[in-house]
């Protein structure tokens, strides 16, 4: 698809530092310095011609003017998501982080416009874009030492092969459910201009010279996702009687058995799951015969997970997976 040229005037806002001081000094000494994109921008290559000849008097040599051409600018960009999957996320949670880099493979120093898209389909709900950051140099997102990006205001400036990461930041749907997908897109754009390749842009090049767009159309831009990874829990209770006779009737002096059981289901965890029954009326807790999983919990408020404290029973569970179940028994004796 062709694209239209969208030009500007350089702006160098934000100059992200290079790998090492050398490699930038040796950039500036060796303006002949292979790039991903070739010889540096501005780079003048200077050629004259000679010839040698005998008139009779003896060998003499003449030299051609001087051919001096500058390197334009080449203008090209790649982004790349830096998740490895898809990064995992729970209905309404906020700053949900995917990570980007942004890659000027032209020839010239640059600076780079960020967008997202957020509604490029193929998923099954739009994530809710609320901020971009620079990344430090650390590979961390960090909100008290990352750059907030504003754009306009300090758009990244890259050198030729420099990267700069970039951390999108999102909110997820509380609508969503488990296993949902979510796209975002993020776009770099070089604000000296974009179109189609070979689209120039006169006298806008590093050095002086033109700027041409490369094969990436200088915007370039990649995918990251979220996917839901939410859990819901479901309670079921039974009891059991044994009663003084030898059967199952609730007459005064049976001992009822209570089973709960809780399972998680999804893809995600819950945390702090607990499970707390009040003790009946009209019955009496039989003491110490709380169980979680068949192995036998003590009435004290002590380092396991159940206690007793004369009128209800808790278990703590604490985080379970999706796909797990606890069971917890207890007894009580019809008064």
């Amino acid at each position: 698809m062709m694209k239209a040229p969208v030009g500007g005037a350089k702006h160098h806002q934000l100059l992200l530092p290079s790998s090492t001081a050398l490699a930038l000094a040796i950039a500036l000494l060796s303006p002949s310095q292979a790039y991903a994109a070739g010889t540096r921008a501005g780079t003048t290559i200077s050629n004259t011609a000679s010839a040698s000849y005998d008139t009779g008097g003896g060998p003499q040599t003449i030299d051609s003017n001087r051919v001096d051409l500058r390197v334009d600018e080449l203008l090209d960009v790649t982004v790349a998501t830096g998740n490895p999957s898809d990064v995992p996320t729970t209905p309404g949670a906020t700053g949900q982080v995917l990570t980007y880099t942004v890659t000027n493979t032209g020839n010239g120093q640059e600076a780079f416009g960020l967008s997202t898209i957020a509604n490029v389909g193929g998923d099954d709900y739009d994530p809710v874009v609320t901020q971009l950051y620079i990344d430090n140099g650390d590979g961390v997102f960090d909100a008290s030492t990352d750059t907030l990006y504003t754009p306009g205001a300090n758009d990244p400036v890259l050198n030729p092969d420099q990267s700069a990461r970039i951390f999108v930041l999102s909110t997820t749907p509380g609508t969503v459910t488990d296993g949902n997908r979510g796209i975002v897109t993020l776009v770099a754009a070089a604000k000296t201009g974009t179109g189609a390749p070979g689209t120039s842009f006169a006298g806008q090049g590093e050095g002086g010279g033109d700027a041409v767009v490369g094969s990436t159309g200088a915007d370039g831009q990649d995918n990251g996702a979220y996917r839901v990874a939410a859990a819901t829990v479901s309670l079921v209770k039974s009891a059991s009687i044994v009663d003084p006779f030898g059967g199952s009737e609730p007459v005064p002096g049976a001992t009822i058995t209570y089973t709960i059981t809780a399972t998680v289901a999804g893809t995600g965890s819950v945390s702090g799951l607990a499970i707390t029954d009040n003790i009946p009326a009209d019955t009496a807790y039989a003491t110490g015969s709380i169980t979680l999983g068949g192995s036998p919990l003590t009435d004290a408020a002590d380092a396991d997970a159940g206690d007793y404290n004369g009128s209800r029973i808790r278990v703590q569970l604490g985080t379970v997976a999706g796909g797990q179940t606890r069971t917890v028994t207890f007894r009580t004796r019809i008064n």
